[in-house]
Order: C-alpha cells, then structure tokens, then sequence
C-alpha cells in the first residue's frame, strides 16, 4: 500500500521531544473533540445558539482522508500537493526506535479530478520530485508514478438522517518513477516499479457540536496490490550494482481517520490518525558481478518483513471561498514494527473550477 512539506533544524535536532510535544498537544485536541462529539450526539444545541449550516462552512479537506463526495458533473477539482519528507529514525522488527543517518525527499503531486456524472468521478495524479541522502548526494528532479482514479458515490448525507456519504475508490499506480539502474546514485529512485490496483471505501459524514458548529469526520479504508518487479543493478528495493532479479511487494492495507473543526466560515482545524499494514517484500536474483569472485555469492535472496506504521497529523485550513482553500500541516509516524520514522510537513491548495 502508498505524500507532501519545511522543518527548522531546531526540529531536526530534536525529534522526540517535537514529537511528545505534538502528542500531548494532539491528545488534549482529541478529548477536547471526543467530549464534544458525545454531548452532541445526547442533546441539540441550546436556545441561544444557532446551528451552522452547512452552506456556511468551507473546507479544504485533510492530507490523507480523501473525500467520498462526488465531484458536481462537469466540474474539476485541482489539488497541487508539496511534500518535505525528513527521515528521523526508524522502528526495527520488535518496534524498538533507533536511530539512522539522515535522509531529505521532496515530492509535488497534482491531483485533478472531474465528475462524469453526479456519482462518477475521474482523475488522475502525476507526481515528481527529488532526493537527499545523508552524505549529502541529491538527485536531479524526477518523475513519480502515475496513479489514475474512478470513483462511484454510493449514498449521500441529508441532515437528520444516519447515513453518512459513501463512495467506492479503484486506482491504478502506473511506475513512471526511475526505480532501478540506478549505478552510483541510489537517491535517484523516485518509484516503485510496479503496476499497482488499489481498492478503498469512503465515507464522510457531519456532526454538530455543542457550539453550534460543524465538525466533519472521515473514515476512509484502503487495500493495494503489487505485480512482480523487474529489476536490474542498484534499485529502490535495496539491491547492488550487478543484480539481476526481481522483487515480488507485498500486499498491504491502510486506514485513515480524520475530523474537522469549523472554527469560522473560513478557519478549519484538523487532525488525523493513520494507520499503515504491509506484508514481506521479496527480492530473488543473481548478483553477476559476485560471479568472478565465488560461486557462493552469486544467488541473491532478500525479506523485508512485515510492516506497520501508525501517524498522527494536525493541520490548519483556510478557504477564502467555498471553491478555493488552503492546506497547511504536518505527518509523524509516532510508533511501528520495522519502518521508518518520518516527519513530513505539507503544504496543498484546493481549486474548485
């Protein structure tokens, strides 16, 4: 299963205690919210206060919870996504952290969508990018893979009733990324190299709170498969120069949870709690330039493991109109079981024409 945003070094000196900070601040959001979702769902709001309508908020949409309403038919909705991606540890197969040198990404993704109709929805998302690795090499700007969208709304919500807006997801990731012959430079990799179908199920639905004000909340359910890898020389799957082989990624499942806080008219405050799955990745070959050496080395065998990941990601918006918004936020992988921790700032814009 599959970003993205700046850090200060003061940040990157300290990860942990950004980290517990950001998570004492999260969990009093959390049970601030929590109480307030349950007083709603036991009473209305009181005389003197007014519910606001939905007309009357304006969102831009979270980082990773995607939307399960429709785009109107004949509409485009544009969202120009910038990631900056620090590689601040990583968690090993017992879910121990430890620490590891230092890695920057920085990915683009342009997601433009369009409704066919007034339940179907197309689109697709070009992304590109470069990378930093820790001695300081960079790779020159580069494409991503490709992933193109349909989507069916299922049910919609109406006010009064309990059931939320639902929508059916299927995306094909097309690997239009450098991934392998990479020689020297391992930071140029900037794709997969798989054909990839992913099918997920959506559902948003809208609360009010106490105050009279919204609070939109999504659920949103994925699960991805992977054909078989190619691969030759150094590549994005760990192997050296001189291989010959392929890579077989595993299955994997995602789950992403998000609720927004209408402030005002134009302010949102989000957050998000994410969970990732993966199951082994291996990678079967032959190292050729082993070959002059011993034949014991020829025969080149790798598991990655199963993996998992949990992130937690607070964000701010502000829409200037109900068509056009921004998008400003961050991603911390805060546990996990043999991946990678990260800290990824994010910074999207919302068009819809």
């Amino acid at each position: 299963m599959t970003n993205p945003r700046s850090v200060s070094l003061q940040t990157l000196r300290r990860p942990r205690r950004t980290r517990r900070s950001l998570l004492a601040a999260a969990l009093q959001l959390i049970a601030v919210t929590a109480s307030d979702v349950a007083a709603a769902s036991t009473g209305a709001v009181s005389d003197f206060e007014t519910r606001q309508s939905p007309e009357d908020a304006w969102w831009t949409g979270p980082i990773l919870a995607s939307s399960a309403a429709s785009v109107p038919r004949g509409h485009f909705l544009i969202e120009p996504y910038l990631y900056d991606s620090i590689l601040a540890g990583r968690f090993d197969q017992e879910g121990v952290h430890r620490s590891t040198s230092r890695s920057h990404s920085v990915r683009s993704t342009v997601s433009v969508q369009y409704g066919l109709s007034d339940r179907v929805t197309v689109g697709a998302t070009p992304s590109l990018g470069f990378n930093r690795a820790s001695g300081g090499a960079r790779s020159s700007l580069g494409l991503g893979d490709l992933s193109l969208q349909a989507q069916y709304r299922l049910t919609d919500f109406q006010q009064g009733r309990p059931i939320p807006t639902t929508s059916i997801l299927l995306t094909a990731t097309i690997p239009t990324g450098k991934y392998d012959r990479l020689g020297l430079h391992p930071e140029d990799g900037l794709g997969t190299g798989a054909y990839t179908g992913t099918a997920s199920i959506y559902s948003q639905y809208y609360f009010w709170l106490p105050t009279g004000r919204l609070l939109r909340a999504r659920l949103d359910l994925s699960f991805s498969i992977s054909d078989r890898v190619n691969l030759q020389g150094t590549s994005v799957y760990g192997t050296p120069q001189g291989f010959r082989g392929h890579a077989a990624p595993g299955d994997s499942f995602a789950a992403y949870l998000s609720g927004e806080y209408s402030v005002t008219r134009n302010w949102v405050l989000a957050f998000e709690v994410a969970h990732q799955h993966g199951k082994n990745t291996r990678v079967n070959g032959r190292n050729l330039t082993a070959l002059a050496h011993t034949a014991d080395a020829v025969e080149y065998q790798t598991n990655s493991g199963s993996s998992h990941a949990s992130a937690l990601a607070p964000e701010v918006e502000y829409n200037w109109s109900s068509r056009v918004g921004l998008l400003a936020g961050a991603v911390f992988t805060v546990s996990g079981r043999n991946t990678s921790e990260t800290i990824t700032t994010v910074l999207a814009v919302n068009y819809d024409l």
